[in-house]
């Protein structure tokens, strides 16, 4: 079972905050949730790179938060889906500067190093969450930055 931690147990709102999105994977799950309702197999394709084992903890971790809905659908063979709460539509919104930040990051160090930043990011600085198609992207973008 997990262990939420008390209100009076933080230190500010961004402790608060950090204690809900931390990780490396759960950022990039509410961006793919934003657009769409998915199924288990479709977050895993739409977030490269992390393992069944790590999604489905931190999709439980999500749904222990309030940030994502889980629905079981009764059928043969079972379907289960993923959607953002209310709340967690509200974290995806909160989280868009800090996506608009990043973006203008990536080309800044993009220019520097002398790397194009066309490889399918939207140049016009569409916001990092919410994205769609650019999300998929992105993160070739980054790695070709040197961020692993």
């Amino acid at each position: 079972m997990r262990i939420v931690r008390r209100p009076g147990a933080f230190v500010c709102g961004i402790d608060a905050a950090m204690d809900v999105i931390g990780g490396k994977w759960k950022v990039l799950i509410l961006w793919a949730l934003n657009e769409r309702t998915c199924r288990f197999g479709e977050l895993r394709r739409a977030v490269t790179g992390v393992t069944e084992k790590v999604l489905s903890s931190h999709l439980k971790e999500l749904e222990d938060d309030g940030i994502v809905h889980r629905e079981v659908y009764a059928e043969v063979p079972p379907r289960v889906e993923y959607s953002l709460t209310p709340l967690g539509l509200s974290l995806n919104a909160a989280l868009e500067p800090l996506g608009l930040w990043g973006r203008e990051h990536i080309y800044r160090g993009a220019e520097e190093a002398g790397v194009g930043v066309d490889a399918g990011v939207d140049a016009g600085g569409g916001v990092g969450v919410g994205a769609g198609a650019d999300c998929a992207a992105e993160p070739q973008v980054v790695a070709g930055l040197g961020r692993g």
